[in-house]
C-alpha cells in the first residue's frame, strides 16, 4: 500500500503524500554548495530547504531551486507555531501554500513546538508541553495546515532539555511517543523522526531512546532527520547544534529503528559551521550504507520466517 501511495502521489482522504523514495539520503541545501551541486550533480536522493528562506516573491533563493530541478524537495518549516496558543498567521500559511505550489516538494514537514506568542517571534522552537488541551490544539492546526495545502505534513519531534512539571501545569502529562500516535489518529498527519533529537532527550530527561523509537508505528514515519550535537559540560546537557558529524551512538540507534521499520527517506541535518559538500554527501552515503544493509535484513529474516 505504502509503494501505491507513493506511485499515486495522492491518499484516499485527497491529500497529496509524501512521495520520497524510501531508499533516498539526503542533504540540506546550503548556498555556499549551489555551484558545486550544479556542476557535479552528485547522485543524492533529495534536497531540504527550511520553508521560511524561500517565502519571498523571486531573487536568489527560487533561482537556485529552479537550477538545481531535477532533485526531489523537501520542504521543512521552522516557524509556523504549531502549538501557539493564537490562530496560525494566515499570512505565513499562504507564503507556504505558494511556495509548495510553485516548487512542488515531495515531502513537507513542521515542528511539534511553538515559536511565538502575542505578537513576538523567538526564532526558536520552544518546548511544548504534552497535555489534552495542547493534543487538541495541535490537531486542529495540522488540520487547518494540511487542508490549505492539500497534503500530508509530517511533524517532527523535538529534542528536550527540561521536564515539564504536571503539578505545575495543572494538567494531566501524555508519554510523547503517546501524543504523537494519537496527534496522528486525530489529524491524519505522518511522522518525521530525528533520531538525533531522540538521543538528546533521552540523556537530558532521562528516556530510553530505544524504547521511544519501538513505540513509533511503522506506518507513520515518512522521513528520518539525523544530525550531529554537543556536549554543554557545565549543565550535564547535550545540544542539538546541527554543526559536527552525527555520532556513532545516534547512528547505530538509526540502524536498529530501520532495521524493524524499513527503509525511510533520510535526511543528513548540518545548519551551523556548516563543512564542504564533500563532507555532507559522504555522511549521506553512510546513510544510504545503513539502508542497504537493512533490506538485505529485512529480506533475510523474511526468508528465515518463511522457511519456519
Amino acid at each position: 500500500m505504502r509503494d501505491q501511495l507513493q506511485t499515486a502521489g495522492r491518499s484516499t482522504s485527497g491529500r497529496v503524500q509524501p512521495a520520497l523514495p524510501d531508499m533516498a539520503a539526503g542533504i540540506s541545501l546550503k548556498a555556499q554548495h549551489v555551484r558545486e551541486l550544479m556542476s557535479s550533480r552528485p547522485a543524492l536522493g533529495f534536497l531540504e530547504i527550511h520553508a521560511e528562506n524561500y517565502m519571498g516573491a523571486g531573487g536568489s533563493p527560487h533561482a537556485r531551486l529552479d537550477a538545481l530541478q531535477g532533485y526531489p524537495l523537501s520542504i521543512h518549516g521552522v516557524g509556523l507555531s504549531l502549538a501557539s496558543d493564537r490562530p496560525l498567521d494566515r499570512a505565513h500559511l499562504a507564503r507556504l501554500k505558494t511556495l509548495c505550489e510553485r516548487h512542488t516538494p515531495a515531502s513537507v514537514s513542521e515542528h511539534l513546538a511553538w515559536a511565538g506568542h502575542s505578537g513576538h517571534f523567538y526564532n526558536d522552537l520552544l518546548p511544548v508541553p504534552l497535555t489534552k488541551a495542547m493534543l487538541a490544539r495541535v490537531a486542529d492546526n495540522l488540520a487547518q495546515l494540511q487542508d490549505t495545502l492539500g497534503r500530508q505534513v509530517l511533524i517532527e519531534n523535538p529534542a528536550h532539555y527540561l521536564r515539564f512539571d504536571a503539578h505545575e501545569l495543572g494538567a494531566e502529562l501524555i508519554p510523547e511517543t503517546l501524543f504523537l500516535n494519537e496527534l496522528i489518529e486525530r489529524s491524519g498527519c505522518g511522522l518525521l523522526v530525528d533520531v538525533n533529537n531522540v538521543f538528546v532527550s533521552a540523556h537530558n530527561i532521562g528516556i530510553d531512546p530505544a524504547a521511544w523509537l519501538e513505540a513509533i508505528p511503522a506506518s507513520a514515519v515518512g522521513e528520518i532527520h539525523l544530525a550531529g550535537h554537543i556536549a554543554d559540560e557545565r549543565e550535564s546537557l547535550l545540544i542539538d547544534n546541527h554543526g559536527a558529524p552525527v555520532s556513532d551512538d545516534v547512528w547505530a540507534l538509526y540502524a536498529d529503528f530501520i532495521n524493524r521499520i524499513g527503509s525511510r527517506p533520510t535526511l543528513i541535518e548540518w545548519d551551523t559551521q556548516v563543512p564542504a559538500l564533500e563532507v555532507l554527501l559522504g555522511q549521506a552515503s553512510r546513510a544510504e550504507a545503513l539502508m542497504q544493509e537493512s533490506r538485505v535484513h529485512t529480506a533475510s529474516h523474511l526468508k528465515a520466517e518463511s522457511a519456519r
